[in-house]
């Protein structure tokens, strides 16, 4: 028997292409992972222009390097901001999740409230008629 839907499972199945891979952009480059091997490749990419013996396609300064750089910020920025976007509004259909849940466990807890409520009322007036009862037939 299958599970009903979550909203967060509901939310991810709306989700069109361009928003899954936003989302997959900005976890990767919001990893060390990628922090790792970025560092690996400029060191690299350094490391060759300043001892190539033969070619340097990028000299000191390394105004490729910049240019690189640049654009992957001028693309990553609103990528993203994107995904930042839609954490949002994950969070607010969170929320409104939530809050449904309470209003409705609000509202059992005060039904069930009033069902005890109410068997306390009839057992105390079944020992009050039973201690009614008690005391009739002592008088007698």
């Amino acid at each position: 028997m299958k599970s009903p839907k979550t909203w967060h499972d509901r939310h991810k199945e709306s989700l069109n292409f361009g928003s899954r891979l936003a989302d997959t952009v900005a976890s990767g480059m919001g990893s060390w992972k990628f922090i790792i091997i970025q560092t690996v490749l400029v060191i690299l990419w350094m490391g060759l222009n300043l001892v190539g013996f033969i070619q340097h396609w990028d000299v000191y300064p390394f105004i490729l390097l910049n240019l690189v750089f640049s654009t992957q910020a001028a693309y990553a920025a609103p990528i993203i901001m994107m995904s930042q976007n839609r954490q949002s509004e994950r969070d607010r259909a969170q929320a409104l999740a939530d809050y449904e849940t309470n209003v409705s466990a609000r509202l059992e807890i005060e039904a069930l409230s009033k069902q005890l409520s109410t068997l306390e009322v009839e057992k105390l007036d079944k020992i009050i008629g039973m201690l009614e009862e008690m005391k009739k037939e002592r008088t007698k």
